[in-house]
């Protein structure tokens, strides 16, 4: 279980975090939680699909990044090769807690991105936060807000039919042959049916523009394809 402490200038003082993207740090994931609110920014790099879910609500939404476990071909030994990081990686160490009604900064202590030697600074000597911190700040109200709204999006992707399953057949460069199944995708001909009440409800929610982003999005399996055929050749290069 991770060591998750509630932030504060005193006893995090000098707290540094690591915020170079390398193999190590925690982002050695094949997919991450992404939300209706963030998929316009992540549309144009990474596939936006579905999982099926055991909580109130049965589905979440992700942002795929590798094909296998602990695989983010996204990740190298030169950085992220894109030009939006999904918030819920640039967030990391941080998350958000609550007391109450109130909400409040969390640190996994465990983090491996947590520092007291390199790294961005927190807080300031005289104790204030730093640029760094108001930038996570908001990120994670971004988050929240983007959370909160989340289920009325899935659910309203339930109520349509607009979520089906799918597999994917890759066959790389080396020959071999590989699927990815599991996952969920919206349903374009049902889209495509809704009657006009139906769109309305879903435009007047704010839904049916992430909807659109999310298949948009499809089409970068094709780039994650190819990302996984060099990162194959270049292992093989490196035996």
């Amino acid at each position: 279980m991770p060591t998750i402490s509630v932030l504060n200038n005193i006893d995090h003082k000098d707290l540094r975090i690591i915020t170079a993207n390398r193999p190590g740090l925690g982002d050695d994931v094949a997919w991450v939680l992404t939300f209706a609110q963030e998929f316009r920014l992540l549309q144009a790099d990474y596939p936006i699909i579905f999982r099926k879910t055991e909580g109130e609500v049965p589905f979440e939404s992700i942002a795929l990044m590798g094909f296998t476990e602990n695989e983010n071909l996204f990740l190298g030994p030169d950085g992220w090769d894109a030009p939006v990081i999904p918030m819920m990686v640039a967030r990391q160490p941080f998350l958000i807690g609550r007391n109450g009604d109130e909400l409040m900064i969390q640190l996994d202590l465990d983090n491996p991105r947590v520092s007291r030697l390199e790294g961005e600074p927190v807080f300031l000597p005289h104790g204030g936060g730093t640029e760094y911190l108001e930038r996570i700040n908001g990120m994670l109200s971004f988050i929240h807000h983007g959370m909160q709204a989340e289920a009325g999006f899935l659910r309203a992707l339930v109520k349509h039919e607009l979520l089906e399953t799918f597999a994917l057949d890759i066959t790389l460069d080396d020959g071999s042959q590989n699927r990815l199944s599991g996952f969920y995708t919206i349903h374009e001909e049902r889209l495509a049916a809704l009657g006009a009440a139906a769109l309305h409800e879903l435009h007047q929610a704010g839904h049916l523009a992430p909807i659109y982003y999310a298949l948009a999005s499809l089409s970068n399996f094709r780039s994650l394809v190819d990302r996984k055929n060099r990162r194959m050749k270049a292992d093989a290069a490196h035996r």
